[in-house]
This record gives structure tokens, C-alpha cells and sequence, in this order.
């Protein structure tokens, strides 16, 4: 393929605001486009997560999926995890070297219990 030039990603939800509160303000992601019952957040230059409330086959179905944000290094993971404890954010785990894949992460959940990964390369 040739000519790829965004990626988004699409989670679906019941309701968009809470999800709106946790990946606008919590993870302090930018807003790329407000459709009003969807909207597009940009994790970095080309790839974006997309929220849109539940139509037609579309369903909330966090089960097996996650969505990793990588970010530069150790230092910008604890403090991503600092901010999300302060949030209260669900499905809180302490961020953890996993020596098998090379990474230093932690995890959480969206407030549709989407699982969402903060890491670096190590």
C-alpha cells in the first residue's frame, strides 16, 4: 500500500464524554477532529486513537485489545504514571520492567475497559 497518510485507531463507547475526560485530560491527548459523537485524538505525528459513541454493528469491545503509547524514556513513563494515579484511572498497575520484550510499562483501563499500555523501548 502507498499513499497511507494517518492511522487511526477506533474504540467504541456507550457514552463519549467520560471517555472524552480521560484521553483528552487525563493522558492529555490533543483533539484532531470533533465530530460530535466521535472524536479523534492524536498520539503522535500520523497515528491517532479514535472515540466514537456505539451505532449501527458497532460495539464496546475492550476484551483482548490494547492500545500502547510509547513514549521516550523511563523518566516519561513514571510520570505518566504519576498523572493517571492522580486521575484515579482504572485498572492501575505500577509501571514494571518486562526484561522478555525489552520495555519498562505500566497499565491502565479507559472507562470503557479499553486497556491502554504506557511504555518505552529500553
Amino acid at each position: 500500500m502507498s499513499g497511507i497518510l494517518n492511522q487511526i485507531t477506533w474504540v467504541y463507547t456507550e457514552t463519549l464524554a467520560p471517555c472524552v475526560a480521560f484521553y483528552r485530560d487525563v493522558l492529555g491527548l490533543p483533539v484532531v477532529r470533533d465530530a460530535g459523537t466521535a472524536m479523534i485524538f492524536e498520539t503522535a505525528p500520523g497515528a491517532r486513537i479514535g472515540l466514537c459513541e456505539v451505532f449501527g454493528a458497532r460495539v464496546v469491545q475492550p476484551a483482548g485489545s490494547m492500545i500502547t503509547l510509547v513514549v521516550a524514556d523511563s523518566e516519561a513513563v513514571d510520570a505518566a504514571y504519576l498523572r493517571l494515579k492522580e486521575a484515579v484511572a482504572g485498572g492501575l498497575s505500577g509501571p514494571e520492567e518486562i526484561a522478555r520484550f525489552g520495555i519498562y510499562s505500566f497499565f491502565c483501563a479507559d472507562p470503557n475497559g479499553y486497556q491502554i499500555e504506557v511504555q518505552c523501548f529500553l
